[in-house]
């Protein structure tokens, strides 16, 4: 029996299987850059975000250049978690500058890792909040607060089945539970300070 078919099938799946060690290897990359981008702000390093964020940025976009002849690859999972990381760390940085935070269509990719990654910058919201609580900066750290707030509540509207949000629900309740937490410890913080100002008054 002969399988006309058997080379051509081969040459489809070589080219397939290219590909996607192409847009694997850069979607680790994607992340990694992703994750020290993120490690710089917390370090208050600006320069060395941005260009991180940038690298990400970049790659993420060859990425997608390199699958947009395979859908089926460049729609793995992979691809949207890097997509995702960097989503993460573009919110985080406007998040902690203040500044106008990036929509989905402005970073050029899908709505669903972009809202997972809206979701975990809560968690970076939260490192921050502390790290201004420490320093003493209520009232930046009660804007942080705010700022997870309003996430938390477009998150919850996102009212949709997990299998089209790869489980957007639970990133959700982890980052209201995040909220929760944030806001006991700032208001302890708070109730703490007031205390100290009395007694410091009375003596």
């Amino acid at each position: 029996m002969e399988f006309d078919f058997a080379d051509d099938a081969r040459s489809i799946l070589d080219e397939r299987f290219v590909a996607r060690e192409k847009g694997f290897s850069g979607s680790r990359q994607v992340i990694r850059a992703s994750a020290n981008a993120i490690r710089a702000l917390h370090r208050n390093e600006w320069e060395d975000a941005g260009r991180l964020i940038e690298q990400a940025g970049t790659l993420l976009d060859e990425i997608t250049q390199t699958l947009s002849g395979h859908p089926d690859v460049l729609h793995a999972g992979f691809v949207s978690d890097a997509a995702k990381e960097y989503a993460e760390a573009r919110i985080t940085e406007a998040l902690f500058k203040q500044e106008h935070v990036p929509g989905f269509s402005e970073l050029g990719i899908d709505p669903v890792p972009y809202l997972n990654g809206l979701g975990e910058a809560v968690g970076e919201m939260r490192r921050r909040m502390l790290d201004l609580l420490r320093d003493g900066d209520v009232a930046s750290a009660e804007t942080a607060l705010e700022s997870m707030d309003e996430i938390v509540d477009l998150l919850a509207s996102m009212d949709y089945p997990d299998g089209m949000t790869a489980g957007l629900r639970r990133t959700t309740d982890v980052s209201r539970s995040l909220v929760e937490r944030s806001r006991s410890d700032l208001t302890a913080t708070v109730v703490q300070e007031r205390l100290r100002q009395d007694l410091a008054r009375r003596i």
